[in-house]
């Protein structure tokens, strides 16, 4: 869903480096300009907020806002408004109501509600501007989810904060929730190896590095696909023994997940009530189904209760609910969408570089740097200067 993280450009060795920081970010980060970057890398959906970073590392941001949004309001915004005056964001992941954020020397902020310790800051205080957590320079990767967060290092090691409920920081304790990071696997032999992680709303899903897919948090949809609706603490190996490795990425959504593995074939499994599996009639999935045609997926991102999807080539496809157009077929209706059908922005339809799914709407990037949003627009979420419904693809522009 809105909780993958996205990353900006590809990450070497060479871009984290160890370096001492103040808190730059909160010096001025009510700097609102209602202009959106012309070129963006990465882009991320939340409930009902969007940040982006444009080609330039610039941090922009809109939608609903209670802090999520980091301009150091409490102000929705239906134009994007630039982050504080950096240039240096490479990775940002926008959860329901907080949004975290790496900056290319490896430190890491987060804003917004705090209500479960999700800012991971050693406090419950809500900040409507970016706040950094701890004094680490190596984060790699992050990912907001309802209430908890998690992140990797460089290093390869998974650590979790927030709301703990339903076991979703993964530390094995029935501890309700965590004011600050703590590290996963340290006593299964998993301190290290992790690849990429996403948060759902209940719900964690993380690929180590040998491929296997792990699983952790609420599982009463079958979301963390283990063949069983039981709640896990600690992570737990998915797709044995059929697909023991070969995973290449995993999304979390509100309650389902959809996974490609690495001969590009794709899966889902979890909540099932609005279609979310295509034309798989079984109401809750509890372990990975494939779906759609049997090779040439290449990304998945899960959504509130629709699934967006790329393929080879750049093809874009998208399924499940669709009351708010939120897959961009032009079409707007409260039933859903049983089959993957291709979406198609202007007269090109395969140049989709990247996408992500919102609660009710959708972000996504072509390979020219354009950002496009569609679906859902009543806290201005699409970015484009209405707080109207949108059917189709469009191209949210410089103003």
């Amino acid at each position: 869903m809105r909780r993958q993280g996205i990353l900006k450009t590809p990450v070497t060795v060479a871009v984290f480096g160890f370096v001492s920081m103040i808190l730059l970010a909160a010096c001025h980060p009510g700097f609102a300009i209602r202009e959106a970057p012309v070129a963006v890398h990465a882009a991320s959906a939340g409930s009902a907020h969007s940040v982006v970073i444009g080609a330039d590392g610039a941090l922009w941001a809109w939608g609903d806002n209670i802090g999520q949004i980091g301009d150091s309001t409490a102000i929705t915004r239906i134009n994007p408004v630039r982050i504080g005056f950096h240039t240096d964001w490479a990775y940002v992941s926008a959860g329901t109501f907080h949004t975290a954020a790496i900056r290319s020397d490896g430190s890491l902020w987060t804003w917004g509600q705090n209500t479960h310790g999700q800012l991971g800051d050693g406090t419950t205080s809500a900040r409507s501007a970016p706040v950094r957590v701890g004094m680490a320079s190596n984060w790699y990767s992050v990912s907001a989810g309802d209430r908890h967060t998690v992140a990797i290092r460089r290093d390869g090691s998974l650590w979790a904060w927030g709301s703990n409920e339903n076991g979703q920081t993964g530390d094995g304790t029935g501890v309700f929730s965590r004011i600050n990071p703590v590290q996963i696997g340290t006593g299964m032999g998993l301190a290290t190896g992790w690849r990429s992680v996403s948060a759902g709303d209940r719900h964690t899903v993380a690929i180590r590095s040998d491929g296997s897919l792990w699983a952790w948090g609420a599982n009463n949809r079958g979301q963390l696909g283990d063949h069983t609706r039981l709640n896990r603490s600690v992570p737990t190996r998915i797709g044995l023994p059929t697909w023991p490795t070969g995973w290449r990425s995993v999304s979390a959504g509100t309650s389902h997940t959809a996974a490609v593995r690495e001969d590009g074939s794709l899966f889902v499994w979890g909540w099932n009530n609005q279609n979310q599996f295509s034309d798989n009639p079984i109401w809750d999935r509890l372990f990975p189904s494939q779906i759609g045609l049997p090779t040439g997926w290449v990304s998945v991102s899960a959504g509130g209760r629709h699934t967006v999807a790329i393929r080879a080539g750049g093809l874009l496809w998208a399924w499940g609910w669709n009351e708010f157009g939120q897959l961009g077929t032009s079409t707007q209706s409260a039933g859903v969408q049983t089959q993957p059908i291709q979406i198609v922005a202007g007269l090109a339809g395969a140049d989709w570089y990247s996408v992500s799914a919102g609660q009710d709407y959708t972000l996504a990037v072509r390979t020219d740097g354009s950002l496009w949003a569609w679906g859902r627009n009543n806290r201005g979420q699409l970015g484009d200067g209405t707080t109207i419904t949108r059917l189709s693809p469009e191209r949210i522009t410089t103003r």
